[in-house]
């Protein structure tokens, strides 16, 4: 069965600035937030093969969770509309109106949405939980918050086929922001599987959850029996406060690189991971000579009256 969202292959736009020039540095951006007009970035790998199943397995409804600015919800939320699905999408805490413009995104797509306690909230992967769920709903496809589980791990395993290295013997380093560590695991089990070749694989957290998701991206790999792996490791200090948060210096810093490369960020993934990548090139953690790759996986940049992309 074919994939009912079709895709245009990302470019991969290389970034000029003297900071790179001067130590030798060459950093290209895989934009995948081009590739869908609504279900754009590492979301829509992530979809894929849970969409796919729901379809095989005849289910007319999806449901997932996520927080009040979830990226993951809006896109389950216009793939459920592109494909004539109906969507339910399970809020962490109260819905607040007028709702803001992630949610109001989704509801406008036809998601129905549900908000619950935080401290339920901390049940959603529980049996139970998804029983009382399917009494108000009825029967629904679940998907995890984030799309994170083993199909949309091998998901994004096909993300590693779409990066491409210029020849040579530099040193190689594929940058990606963080949210639970699946596109990560997937992309280095896709690494190991098509491409085999030596780089070092970063996952900027955009969570103040330290040590969370590198237990997570383990967690995965274990899953998929993997034996050896490309060098990985995660950073924990570009959180900015936690999910969704930011202040100025993240938010002057968003304006200036968008400004210079025309490259639209947000404060949730993309901003903080390049914000850290700009930090470590700057302070020479990034070695010279190093060739970096940073996917951009897309995101919602709240506006006036709206969102824009």
């Amino acid at each position: 069965m074919p994939m009912p969202l079709e895709i245009d292959p990302p470019r991969l736009q290389r970034l000029t600035a003297s900071c790179l020039d001067q130590r030798d540095i060459r950093l290209s951006v895989l934009r995948l937030d081009e590739i869908n007009p609504l279900v754009f970035g590492n979301k829509w790998f992530k979809l894929k093969y849970n969409l796919l199943t729901s379809q095989e397995q005849g289910f007319s409804r999806l449901l997932s969770f996520g927080g009040a600015y979830s990226n993951h919800l809006m896109a389950v939320a216009a793939a459920g509309q592109q494909c004539g699905l109906e969507t339910v999408g399970v809020v962490r805490g109260e819905l607040v109106q007028p709702l803001n413009p992630v949610l109001q995104f989704a509801a406008d797509r036809g998601m129905k949405l549900q908000g619950i306690s935080r401290s339920l909230y901390r049940h959603k992967g529980s049996p139970e939980f998804h029983e009382a769920l399917r009494s108000r709903w009825g029967d629904c496809y679940f998907i995890p918050e984030g799309g994170s589980n083993a199909l949309g791990v091998k998901g994004c395993r096909e993300i590693a086929s779409l990066v491409s290295w210029e020849l040579g013997a530099r040193q190689r380093l594929l940058a990606m922001a963080c949210g639970t560590g699946a596109t990560m695991a997937g992309m280095i089990q896709g690494f190991l599987a098509n491409v085999a070749i030596r780089l070092e694989i970063l996952g900027v957290s955009v969570l103040k959850v330290p040590g969370y998701l590198s237990a997570n991206v383990s967690h995965w790999l274990e899953a998929g029996k993997l034996t050896t792996e490309p060098s990985w490791r995660i950073d924990d200090d570009s959180h900015f406060g936690g999910y969704a948060r930011s202040n100025p210096v993240l938010e002057r810093f968003m304006s200036v690189f968008s400004e210079a490369h025309g490259i639209p960020l947000e404060p949730v993934y993309t901003g903080k991971l390049f914000w850290r990548l700009d930090q470590d090139i700057r302070s020479g953690r990034i070695a010279p000579g190093t060739d970096i790759i940073a996917l951009h996986t897309g995101g919602y940049i709240p506006v006036a009256g709206g969102l824009t992309r």
